[in-house]
């Protein structure tokens, strides 16, 4: 019997006992109250019981446990307390899951009998004692989930040697004693997760051959020698967070392929940080904070072009900062505090264009600070502590700033609001001047000084026309468009006057192409001599592409040009730029005290329109076009919008073709943006149009709960803080963006958060394509009725590159659904 309507709170009828042949119940999600009938243990045929998701209280039944036909029983995310029955004959148990109640007490010794459980998962209680050594021997254990309780003791040292262990999670207990030696004796382990416990010992050096590893979380522990040497290189490992223990050794000279995430923190790593460091290519957040490295920050750091957080302060480092930091396009966060840095900040810092926290302090840098840093809108800016000298950036001359330049005696400030001195100092002579004096002098500076601006204004537009004039010859133009504009009209107004941003691989100009007062928006791909392999890559891609597709929610491009050295984009012009600016950039300038343009926020009609916008141009990607086209690259940033908020899909630099419908594409490289990947880059290079489908489920979590795709809780994604926010039973309210949901019916925010849950699950067979998105995008809009129902097909839950120890214990058991009034969609997660 299935059963899992929405009611008003209700007891479970004690009269269900007198159903003997009863062989299913399913009552999840009925707001059922009270304790479990003990009459329900007379279910002599029952072989599976869900009763998840309720408030149900009380002891679990003694004789549920002595069931024997009974397989699976869920009793999950309920407010059940005392301990759990000791005595376990129902030796049928395939799947065993009452995480999240308040049960206490040990785990019965009785579970080693269960000679075929597969799955054990008692998370979130506050289960005390130590784990019962015969749990190890289970034959069949695939799937041990046990953390935040108050276990304690050593860990039964043969969990994996008897079964092909999957999931191994004990986190935020107070377990002691070493790792088990043999995790991953049947090499199909794709997770540790063993964090914040009392654990000692080193890394057991089998599971440095774990090749289908993918995290490995040991942090806050008290684990010391050397991290095994082949830990760093194990083929699908994509995240290493080891912080807070007593590790020792330097650094490797080389990582594993898709290794995104390194956390060291607070160990006693040393030496250098290795040249060869330019080989750990996918490499994301690098967090070595509080080790004794030494020696200067390497060049070849600059070439990580995909870090978004640099942590290396409380160290031992040495002489300049890089030079080349521009290539550090991506970076959010950088923090080298407390070291021994010297010589100047370099101006490039400035150019980059997603830095939010910036921590120089207690080094020994000097000279000026430079001014392009005032071209940042850094959320954190730390100087403090330094040598450095003369007038801070006027950007920072406000309280937002007020801790940010301390202990450098010789900065100052014009009309400083800052604890700083002033930068304006009159001399004696200048006081004794008198004012007509003066004025006839300020007169006659101003005069000569409009008569040579004006004389150079010429020259260097006769100049500059004549250089075009001659270089015209050079350049090439492709139309895809009727065009009322020339290549010179374009390429005299190159000018950084004209410069509104940076797209993924060049500078972005707005030109004027007429006394119309039109506009067009122009990328410039170039890097100063020939076009490197990459950049002439991205600029056919995005020719090929734009210049044969036609949508109204696909960019317009509307001509190339080219030369030897440059490629020109020519694209239709949007006044309200990127989806980017309005969600985010505003909250980042608001908050650090600076003005914003984007004063205004987005409501909810308009946040609903751009998301069925952007999904119409997908959708047109993926099902329209012969062969269809994957983008590779969606993300808030990449969605434009015109005047009236309608939005568009842009730059397509990365977009592939694919060679017949449902035919996955081979990756020579990770792409992307850090917080919109799909978890499938993190083990196969084979992807579909399905991570397009997962990046846009997080641009739907951005638009309903206003966060940053980096910005979920306790390092984790938004996509991850979202699953976790579902899994642990919070109402889905709390999430939403508090500026828009008092100004709607939170029911169809609600929906699409949902929405953004189910595109972002763990495989892409189970996301919905984006047809089926559309559809649901438009029911919303259309003010349908939605209904939960839990049929269809089912979502994996694992979190994103493995990396959140509570998304990962919600696969196969967290129920979602979305459906229109008709029956026609349905999910289940």
């Amino acid at each position: 019997m299935a059963y899992n309507t929405k009611f008003v709170p209700a007891m479970i009828p004690g009269e269900f006992g007198n159903l003997r042949r009863l062989t299913f119940l399913w009552m999840t999600e009925c707001n059922l109250i009270g304790e479990i009938p003990e009459r329900m243990t007379n279910l002599s045929a029952l072989e599976h019981l869900d009763l998840s998701r309720n408030m149900l209280t009380g002891p679990i039944p003694e004789g549920l446990f002595s069931l024997k036909n009974l397989s699976r029983l869920y009793l999950f995310h309920n407010k059940l307390s005392g301990q759990m029955p000791s005595s376990v004959s129902a030796l049928n148990l395939v799947e065993i899951d009452l995480a999240m109640n308040n049960l206490t007490g040990p785990i019965p010794e009785d579970l080693g009998k269960l000679q075929s459980l597969t799955v054990l998962k008692l998370y979130s209680n506050n289960l005390s004692g130590e784990i019962p050594a015969s749990i190890g021997k289970i034959p069949s254990l695939l799937i041990f989930r046990v953390f935040t309780n108050s276990l304690s003791g050593i860990l039964p040292p043969d969990l994996g040697l008897h079964s092909a262990l999957e999931a191994f999670e004990v986190s935020n207990n107070q377990f002691s004693g070493q790792l088990p030696q043999n995790l991953c004796a049947n090499g199909v382990l794709t997770g540790v997760v063993a964090n914040s416990n009392n654990l000692t010992g080193e890394i057991p050096e089998s599971l440095g051959n774990c090749r289908t590893l993918r995290t490995l979380q040991l942090y806050n522990n008290n684990f010391t020698g050397i991290v095994p040497s082949g830990i760093w290189t194990l083929f699908n490992l994509s995240s290493l967070m080891i912080s807070g223990n007593s590790f020792s050794g330097s650094l490797p000279t080389r990582t594993a392929w898709n290794l995104s995430r390194i956390e060291i923190n607070n160990n006693r790593f040393s030496g250098q940080i290795p040249a060869e460091i330019s080989s750990w290519s996918s490499l994301m957040v690098f967090k070595a904070s509080n080790n004794f490295l030494s020696g200067n920050i390497p060049e070849e750091l600059t070439s990580l072009s995909h870090l978004i957080t640099l942590s290396l302060d409380d160290n031992q480092l040495e002489g300049e900062l890089p030079p080349n930091i521009i290539s550090w396009r991506s970076l959010t966060s950088l923090n080298v505090s407390r070291n021994k840095i010297s010589g100047p900040i370099p101006a490039a810092v400035g150019s980059l264009p997603d830095l939010l926290n910036l921590d120089l302090s207690s080094n020994q840098l000097s000279g000026e600070i430079p001014l392009e840093l005032g071209n940042l809108e850094l959320t954190t800016l730390n100087l403090s502590s330094n040598k450095l000298s003369g007038k801070i950036p006027n950007e920072f001359n406000n309280l937002a700033y007020e801790t940010s330049f301390l202990n450098n005696p010789n900065l100052c400030a014009n009309n400083p609001v800052l604890n700083l001195h002033s930068c304006s100092v009159r001399s004696r002579d200048s006081d004794q001047l008198s004012p007509k004096y003066l004025i006839l002098v300020l007169a006659l500076a101003l005069a000569v000084f409009f008569v040579t601006l004006l004389s150079s204004l010429l020259i260097i537009r006769d100049y500059r026309r004549r250089k075009i004039r001659r270089d015209l010859s050079t350049w090439k133009l492709t139309s895809f468009h009727r065009l009322d504009f020339t290549e010179a009209n374009i390429l005299s107004s190159l000018r950084d006057d004209n410069l509104i941003g940076y797209g993924g691989s060049g500078k972005v100009y707005r030109i004027s192409i007429g006394r119309s007062g039109d506009y067009v928006a122009v990328k410039r791909i170039w890097n100063g001599r020939k076009l490197d392999a990459r950049h002439e890559k991205e600029f056919l891609a995005e020719v090929e592409i734009l210049g044969t597709i036609r949508h109204s929610n696909i960019v317009k491009l509307l001509c190339c040009i080219s030369s030897d050295d440059s490629k020109l984009l020519v694209y239709e012009y949007k006044e309200n730029e990127s989806l980017d600016r309005w969600l985010h950039q505003r909250k980042r300038k608001l908050n650090s005290g600076a003005s914003s343009a984007f004063q205004a926020f987005l409501d909810w009609p308009t946040r609903l329109q751009i998301a069925i916008g952007a999904a119409q141009g997908l959708c047109y990607m993926h099902h329209d076009c012969s062969p269809p086209i994957i983008h590779r690259d969606v993300k808030s940033s990449n969605i434009l919008l015109d005047s009236e908020f309608n939005s568009s899909i842009a730059d397509f630099g990365l977009a592939k073709t694919l060679v017949r419908q449902g035919e996955a594409y081979t990756m020579s490289a990770v792409a992307g943006s850090f917080g919109y990947f799909a978890p499938e880059y993190a083990y196969t290079t084979k992807v579909n149009e399905k991570i397009d489908v997962y990046s846009f489920g997080v641009v739907l979590l951005e638009l309903v709960t206003g966060k940053e795709p980096n910005n979920g809780d306790e390092n984790m994604s938004l996509a991850e803080g979202a699953w976790r926010h579902f899994a642990e039973g919070k109402p889905i309210e709390e999430a939403l963006d508090k500026e828009i949901k008092k100004q709607c019916h939170s029911e169809d925010m609600t929906t699409v958060f949902k929405l953004g849950l189910i595109c972002t699950g763990n495989s892409p067979s189970t996301r919905p394509s984006m047809k089926e998105v559309l559809h649901i995008l438009r029911k919303c809009s259309a003010s349908e009725t939605w209904e939960r129902k839990t049929v269809g097909r089912e979502f994996d839950v694992t979190p994103l590159l493995g990396n959140a120890t509570y998304l990962s214990s919600y696969r196969k058991s967290k129920k979602l659904s979305i459906e229109d009034g008709s029956g026609s969609l349905a999910y289940s997660v």
